[in-house]
């Protein structure tokens, strides 16, 4: 019962988030099946690896790979659906705790909690820009068999 409510919640915020970022309207449930399907990749990578940094990483892969896709399927800007797809990987109640630690002078604390959002950050900019290589480096193997074939 559990994974059917982080499916309808990751869902419903990412919609959400894509009505916010005024995302076309015809592709809002698109953007909630990303974010959807990148939360689910984090939720059962991290509980079952218990890194939640590797998670992170393999769930924005996913979204940037499938956004890649969609927006060549639908001719739409790639940012509407990766954008839309992290949302719910952004470790943005994190960063609140770290300031709030800084701010009550609990410098350690802080430290190790700003350190992890700076890794989760890290990988989401490095899973989003690692599946932008692997769609060029596609592109061009295709473009490399259809000249083979001519």
């Amino acid at each position: 019962m559990d994974i059917i409510g982080q499916l309808l919640t990751s869902f419903f915020a990412t919609a959400a988030f894509g009505v916010i970022f005024n995302a076309p309207k015809n592709t809002l449930v698109k953007c909630g099946l990303v974010g959807m399907g990148g939360w689910i990749i984090y939720y059962l990578s991290e509980s079952y690896t218990g890194d939640v940094v590797l998670a992170t990483f393999g769930a924005t892969l996913f979204i940037g790979i499938v956004s890649q896709q969609l927006a060549k399927f639908y001719k739409t800007p790639v940012i509407i659906f990766s954008v839309a797809g992290i949302i719910p990987l952004v470790p943005g109640g994190l960063a609140y705790d770290t300031m709030r630690k800084f701010v009550e002078d609990d410098f350690f604390t802080a430290l190790t909690l700003g350190a992890k959002v700076i890794l989760l950050s890290g990988s989401i900019a490095f899973g989003l820009v690692f599946s932008e290589v692997i769609n060029q480096v596609a592109r061009k193997i295709k473009g490399a068999s259809k000249t083979m074939r001519v």
